[in-house]
């Protein structure tokens, strides 16, 4: 009971600070995704939108929608666990960290949901915005806070691996700009992979981000160019993998000890 005491202390310790963190800088955190997003409902959606009509049955304004709140989930779970545990490398105070009678998992974890807790700030932050422009229904509320929930965990995740592994500040943008951008434009945010021709439907299968979106989409709108079930299934066990991979890179000092 006093290890889980101890442990609890810790988490909850790693958790406000990372928080806090983002919560002080709220101008570089929070504004620049509600300003970005609120320049894509403008101009893709009532802009470009009045003119493309119907996208898979819905209008333009609410077929983006679900893409755009899972977009800002994704870059933003991911960026700040990125930013912060790198800082925490770069200033030497993870050493504290690594030198406490506190186990790698709990270090993983305050990392983590700091990150989940940003990411769905911003996402509540761009669906309130989302209001101003379509309305917002819910057709399965279990699968819209499922997915984003997991989807938030998961990205949190790979910020930390790439944090783990990141030797500069450049280093953090890498991953973000030429992998992590690309295959979320591509994830069929703007668009139905319906529309493709049949080579690059296929091709698209092959981008996790793409069963992200569809299946919020499918727990706002009901509509989906995948399983939802199945895609929520491959979440958790992406989550697994990358989360046992973090552990173990944390526990061997993976770019923390050279």
């Amino acid at each position: 009971m006093n290890s889980f005491r101890i442990y609890w202390i810790a988490f909850t310790t790693i958790l406000t600070k990372e928080i806090r963190r983002f919560m002080r800088i709220w101008a570089q955190t929070l504004l620049p995704p509600a300003i970005t997003m609120t320049l894509y409902f403008v101009i893709f959606g009532n802009l470009i939108g009045s003119r493309i009509g119907e996208m898979g049955g819905f209008n333009y304004m609410q077929f983006i929608m679900p893409g755009l709140i899972m977009m800002s989930v994704i870059t933003n779970s991911y960026s700040n666990v990125t930013s912060s545990f790198f800082s925490s490398k770069f200033q030497k105070s993870i050493e504290e960290m690594l030198v406490a009678p506190v186990p790698s998992w709990v270090i993983l974890s305050g990392y983590v949901l700091g990150g989940v807790v940003r990411g769905l700030l911003v996402g509540l932050i761009v669906t309130l915005l989302a209001l101003f422009f379509t309305d917002l229904t819910v057709h399965n509320l279990f699968i819209t806070i499922t997915v984003i929930f997991l989807t938030a965990i998961l990205f949190s995740i790979g910020g930390f691996i790439n944090a783990l592994f990141a030797r500069s500040f450049d280093d953090i943008a890498i991953i973000p700009t030429f992998i992590l951008t690309p295959l979320t434009y591509l994830g069929g945010v703007f668009y139905s992979i319906q529309l493709l021709p049949e080579f690059w439907q296929g091709l698209s299968l092959f981008n996790p981000i793409l069963y992200m979106v569809n299946t919020f989409r499918f727990g706002i709108l009901g509509a989906s160019d995948v399983n939802p079930w199945v895609a929520l299934i491959a979440i958790c066990v992406f989550i697994v993998i990358l989360f046992s991979l973090a552990l173990w890179l944390l526990e061997r000092g993976r770019g923390l000890r050279q």
